[in-house]
């Protein structure tokens, strides 16, 4: 197997994996999606409240606000079922949080103290709750780790996905169809008349919707109707794409999930060496 980093950043990371199969590359894309570990905001005490947003909505977005959660910051943090309890807490297994806010004003992310530097909102603009004069909002929350089998707020990326990589091919047996690449929505083709060719600029970034064979077969004067381009894909070479809400690099995202990957593998080995006991 091998892999090609396209693109790189921040939050995105886009690669090439070759010679592999759909159910390992499937196996990866989940395994990102629901077992890598991820901090967010879990139990919210509500002192007083006397904004208009009702108290489960603010919960809810409390919940959802990204909180850095990468491995330098989480280091030592335990899962609450390997510490205290599903109904306890504290200081080894969660992170305390908490507002004192007092209208008039819009209460942002960047407003949430916590008890830990390290583990805070990823961006601080983000709007939680507008407080007319006089309006109180008194809130204590605990952020602990979770996953996103459980919530979707423990789901590290925001966008997971892979498609096979894209293979276009041309019949020189057929008249040349410039229309076809006109065709295109992505624009990836490009009519060069001079040569008498049809160049494909980017097939990396090419949907495989089959529009240009589409309008290529319904130029045809041939019986049953041939175009001049065909859209395939190869079989066993892939495009992955890892976006994150930012809480993570998604390189870390990737590593952890091929890390608890193998961790199953391996389980299941022994299970089966054991006689499936």
């Amino acid at each position: 197997m091998e892999i090609e980093v396209k693109k790189s950043s921040d939050d995105e990371i886009v690669f090439i994996v070759r010679d592999a199969e759909v159910p390992f590359i499937n196996a990866i894309r989940r395994y990102a999606m629901v077992n890598v570990p991820k901090i967010a905001i879990e139990d919210v005490n509500i002192i007083r409240n006397d904004s208009a947003m009702f108290n489960e909505v603010l919960a809810h977005r409390l919940g959802l606000t990204p909180l850095v959660s990468d491995e330098e910051a989480i280091a030592g943090l335990l899962p609450m079922d390997e510490c205290c309890g599903e109904d306890e807490r504290c200081a080894k297994c969660s992170v305390a949080f908490e507002f004192n806010e007092v209208g008039p004003k819009l209460v942002y992310s960047k407003d949430l103290k916590s008890s830990d530097s390290k583990i805070k909102p990823v961006y601080d603009a983000i709007p939680l709750v507008k407080l007319k004069e006089g309006e109180e909002l008194n809130i204590i929350a605990y952020a602990r780790i979770g996953y996103g089998k459980d919530h979707a707020k423990w789901m590290p990326t925001t966008v997971c996905a892979y498609k096979q990589y894209p293979e276009i091919t041309f019949n020189d047996d057929v008249n040349i169809d410039y229309d076809c690449a006109d065709a295109c929505p992505r624009g990836i083709l490009k009519s060069d008349r001079r040569s008498k060719k049809i160049k494909i600029l980017d097939i990396e970034d090419c949907a495989m919707c089959k529009s240009c064979v589409r309008a290529s077969k319904n130029n045809s004067n041939e019986t049953p109707r041939r175009s001049y381009i065909n859209v395939d894909h190869r079989e066993n070479d892939f495009i992955f794409t890892i976006e994150t809400d930012g809480s993570m690099p998604p390189k870390e995202v990737l590593l952890k999930a091929c890390e608890e990957l193998d961790k199953k593998a391996d389980e299941f080995i022994e299970f089966c060496e054991q006689g499936g006991s």
